[in-house]
């Protein structure tokens, strides 16, 4: 591994009023990882805020929170001054990031007013899920949904924050009301949650963990009545074919709402004694309903995963089992999926989960074909998770690769794998 590190003032109002460069430096450190044929994967900015005063004057403050591109470097003018351009905007795929080495850029003004603020770590992450009072984490339903039970799973004591729907979750983290979200994404039982793979893509957050909930679905009815009294049980979809077998033991009519704990506070609401709903242990203490029955499930192991997103990443460490998710697509071939699986295999690399959706702008993609004029494909992206961490040579070396073949490729995060239940 290389290393070497220069410094370049970066305060122009300071320097111009004071002939020495004591007071703030750029800093820009360059290391280099080297597999034949690859490339490196990770070209970060820490995210920082800086001012300088000299003699009452207040320079800029300026805050750097885009990955550094070729154009975002410092440049050296015509007398030889030094100018910073600001960052013109994310990277929309890894096609973008430079080929031959990355670059850790810092700024370390030196002057009692600095401000650093860095990204969330592995152990940042870690010491938040041991407490998480300081937390606000969204999520899709009402008090009392599996959802909610997420994210208290992931941060005991934090503030949750219900959302109407999916899209409003991620606007919420974005906008800055809340610091975390928690987005259910497949479950063992109705498979994946297509609609939150799509925002994945559409969105610019980031996933920094991961949480495995084991669901007890309780059937849940007003105080004194029977489970043999219902007609009507109220819940999600999901849930109500999750219980299908039972619903159809008692002769209920199913109904459908937005989502379970919905279910339980509708039912409170309109007090019909014939009326239940199928939701969790806590809906039922905050709505006051009764438990008429526990894991009425279909399939006992009944778990649903869970991710954890935020406006920045984490740095990825070593220390602990780690699961890295990428979206990519690929040209239309024979054997390029499975050339695009083999950078995986040829590093012994495990793949824990793939999931494929059709591109929903273009569709269809046109190929011609010489022997019957043109053919019509469905255009897909590949979403999957592998088991390495990004602070593995192997996970960068198999993404640089995957570079090499792959027309699309995005890294969605690099998180701590859950293996609790």
């Amino acid at each position: 591994m290389m290393a070497s590190i220069k410094g370049v003032p970066i305060c122009k109002a300071c320097c111009a009023t004071n002939n020495n460069h004591r007071h703030c430096y750029y800093y820009s450190k360059q290391i280099g990882l080297s597999e034949s044929g690859s490339r490196n994967l990770l070209n970060l900015r820490v995210q920082n805020k800086w001012e300088c005063r000299l003699g009452g004057v207040l320079t800029k403050t300026q805050t750097a929170t885009t990955p550094v591109e070729e154009n975002d470097k410092p440049s050296v003018d015509g007398n030889g001054e030094t100018q910073i351009t600001e960052a013109r905007g994310f990277h929309r795929d890894l096609q973008s990031l430079p080929s031959e080495d990355f670059t850790l850029v810092v700024v370390f003004p030196l002057w009692p007013t600095f401000h650093l603020v860095g990204p969330l770590s592995a152990i940042d992450l870690s010491s938040s899920l041991s407490d998480g009072s300081k937390v606000r984490v969204a999520y899709q339903g009402l008090p009392g949904a599996y959802s909610e039970a997420a994210a208290l799973k992931a941060y005991p004591k934090c503030e949750t924050v219900p959302c109407d729907e999916f899209e409003a979750v991620f606007k919420a983290v974005e906008l800055w009301l809340v610091d975390k979200a928690v987005l259910p994404i497949e479950n063992s039982v109705g498979g994946s949650i297509h609609r939150n793979y799509d925002l994945l893509l559409f969105h610019r957050l980031h996933i920094v963990g991961e949480v495995q909930l084991v669901v007890n679905h309780c059937l849940l009815g007003l105080p004194g009545v029977r489970k043999e009294e219902l007609k009507r049980v109220l819940s999600h979809p999901q849930a109500l074919d999750q219980c299908e077998m039972t619903l159809n033991k008692l002769g209920v009519t199913k109904v459908s709402t937005n989502d379970s704990a919905g279910a339980a506070q509708i039912t409170a609401a309109e007090r019909v004694r014939d009326t239940g709903a199928i939701a969790s242990v806590r809906a039922a203490e905050i709505y006051g309903l009764d438990v008429l029955a526990e894991r009425i499930q279909d399939d006992t192991d009944n778990i649903t995963r869970f991710l954890i997103l935020a406006r920045e990443p984490i740095i990825p460490g070593s220390d602990r089992p780690h699961k890295t998710s990428i979206v990519f697509s690929l040209e239309e071939g024979p054997g390029v999926l499975f050339k695009a699986l083999a950078v995986f295999a040829l590093r012994n690399i495990n793949l824990s989960k793939i999931e494929s959706r059709p591109q929903r702008y273009r569709p269809l993609r046109i190929v011609d074909d010489s022997n019957k004029g043109s053919a019509k494909y469905f255009d897909y992206l590949f979403y999957v998770d592998f088991e390495a961490s990004m602070a593995e040579p192997r996970a960068q070396y198999a993404l640089a690769h995957l570079q090499e073949i792959a027309k699309f490729l995005r890294v969605l995060g690099c998180y701590p794998i859950d293996t609790t239940l």
